[in-house]
């Protein structure tokens, strides 16, 4: 079986697009990949036309590892955030058409399960307004929805550092969260990357009543050495990752036993096989993969078919079931949330088909989300600034 070439689409929402690639072959099967490039839509089908005659025309599908090392050594140039974006959406495509060439759902040829049932935890749920009661209402929602487990960014345009009156703002948004979800659901709290480490630290003390079950990304990603510090100056679990594209530059991370929960991004980390890479050796450093996913269906189900046969994950970000939810409809087949739970997808491959005619609905936006504008978390440009 050989790759014939690779088709592009997009679907667009105010606030996002999501490229889906489809990988033809020789034989007539065609795989579907996905990747949410945040304002860098342009960028990754340049590249992935390319790639095409570069790299994976004429590859055979079956051949993942020597078609991903291709792809990422072969042009000499270091690869970051959209070559890797690139690789992963023909790496799952990959194994989207060897699934179905062999009839089997592609977590059997991972190695099998070693759970019936995926913990989800919801996002996107809180495009309201930045008050406590709103919060309350929208989060209570959630649960009802089913959901034991939801995120959220409660410091608005926060950089840096966050003044005395922002500060008690955030803070009554989690309390008011809490107290909607009860005290045996799962309250995670997002910080983008916003803040110093002694900002961080503050903020980890005046959250530490409200339990949450990690802070996220409390300092930009690129120095390491600023996330061990809060690390050391906080019982709170630290999670972050998503900013990461190469699994290598993990090592320094696991060396300084500054995270707990790692977050890769199966579509811009290279793939399925990249991240469960990445998972044996977080496994080795006693720390547990929580893979950041805010895509469509597809990328949805390529991180439900890792987290069925990783012993070491935690839980999976879910957004479609509040935001943009109609998007489910472009790729059917993905399971359902039941009562915070994705079952294990089935059928061969990653389960899901691309529908270009339900696609066409959902025409190409000019997004530019900004999460550091105000009111970024309407998810809605008009009323951002």
């Amino acid at each position: 079986m050989r790759i014939t070439g690779i088709s592009t689409h997009v679907a667009g929402t105010p606030w996002r697009n999501l490229t889906f690639v489809q990988v033809h072959t020789d034989e007539g099967l065609v795989g579907v990949g996905e990747a949410r490039m945040l304002n860098h839509t342009d960028a990754l089908i340049g590249y992935l036309a390319e790639a095409e005659v570069n790299h994976i025309k004429g590859s055979d599908p079956f051949d993942m590892e020597d078609l991903v090392h291709r792809m990422k050594y072969g042009d000499y140039g270091r690869a970051g955030e959209i070559v890797m974006s690139g690789i992963a959406c023909v790496e799952m495509a990959c194994w989207d058409i060897v699934g179905k060439a062999l009839g089997q759902p592609v977590w059997r040829l991972l190695g099998g399960k070693v759970r019936e049932r995926i913990k989800a935890y919801a996002n996107g749920w809180y495009t309201v307004e930045r008050t406590p009661e709103a919060f309350h209402e929208a989060a209570r929602k959630v649960v009802e929805h089913g959901y034991q487990a939801l995120k959220f960014d409660p410091f608005g345009t926060g950089t840096m550092e966050l003044d005395h009156a922002e500060t008690m703002r955030s803070v009554s948004l989690v309390e008011a969260v809490r107290d909607a979800i009860g005290e045996e659901a799962e309250l995670l709290v997002e910080m983008h990357g916003r803040f110093s480490p002694a900002t961080a630290i503050r903020l980890a003390g005046l959250l530490a009543p409200f339990k949450p079950s990690w802070l996220e990304e409390p300092c930009p990603p690129e120095n390491l050495k600023a996330l061990a510090k809060v690390s050391a100056h906080t019982d709170l679990p630290i999670a972050t990752g998503e900013r990461i594209h190469d699994r290598i530059e993990f090592r320094e991370l696991f060396e300084l036993q500054a995270v707990d929960v790692i977050q890769p991004d199966i579509s811009h980390i290279g793939g399925i096989a990249e991240t469960r890479k990445l998972a044996a050796t977080a496994e080795t450093h006693y720390v547990m993969v929580a893979p950041h996913n805010v895509g469509g269906p597809v990328l949805t189900a390529a991180n439900l078919h890792l987290a069925a046969c990783t012993t070491n994950f935690k839980i999976q970000e879910h957004f479609n079931d509040f935001a943009d939810s109609a998007i489910k409809g472009v790729a059917p087949g993905l399971p359902e949330v039941v009562d915070g739970y994705f079952t294990l997808p089935e059928a061969p491959g990653l389960g899901v088909e691309l529908d270009l005619d339900a696609l066409a609905a959902f025409p190409r936006q000019r997004a530019n989300f900004n999460l550091f504008a105000d009111n970024w978390h309407l998810r809605d440009p008009a009323r951002t600034k």
